[in-house]
């Protein structure tokens, strides 16, 4: 049986924007946003220095302009983490989603849509000719959704992949 309605792409869809209202963290919100974000890293088995780190961390860099945290629900089910630093290549900063996270029993719900469209727009007030974001290569469902929303992970008319390096310093 066919459906009347035609199929539409995640990224055609207009959600208007009260439907998960997005808020910009303050610094009194950082047990917040560490406690989202220590969820994630437990959740995926990855290091986390704990809350109590996080929240003194993030008091002193929500302060300052190189990192934006954004939380969307009342209490905050979703959060995204932003940092911005000059860039050669471009007028303005470069423009990095470190974190985009929404707790499990929300996932589907257009929260994680909310938060991605608030950090873009946020990105371009602030001067970003691009917003970056490193997926893990075998985190299929998260390369789907950026890619729903218009990211890539090839320049364009190139055939493979952009790659992202790290080496642990410590």
């Amino acid at each position: 049986m066919q459906s009347a309605e035609p199929v539409r792409k995640y990224a055609e869809v207009a959600i208007p924007q009260q439907e998960h209202p997005v808020r910009q963290a303050t610094t009194s919100d950082a047990a917040a946003v560490a406690e989202l974000l220590d969820a994630f890293n437990r959740e995926f088995d990855a290091p986390s220095p704990g809350t109590d780190v996080l929240t003194a961390r993030l008091r002193r860099l929500i302060g300052g302009d190189h990192l934006v945290a954004l939380l969307t629900g009342e209490p905050a089910v979703g959060v995204a983490v932003l940092t911005f630093r000059p860039d050669v290549w471009h007028e303005g900063p470069a423009a990095v989603l470190d974190e985009l996270y929404v707790r499990p029993g929300l996932r589907g719900r257009r929260f994680g849509h909310a938060l991605l469209e608030e950090a873009c727009r946020l990105a371009r007030e602030r001067g970003a000719d691009i917003l970056a974001i490193n997926v893990d290569g075998e985190d299929t469902d998260t390369r789907r959704f950026y890619e729903a929303h218009g990211f890539a992970n090839t320049e364009p008319g190139a055939a493979e992949p952009m790659f992202y390096y790290y080496r642990d310093l410590v």
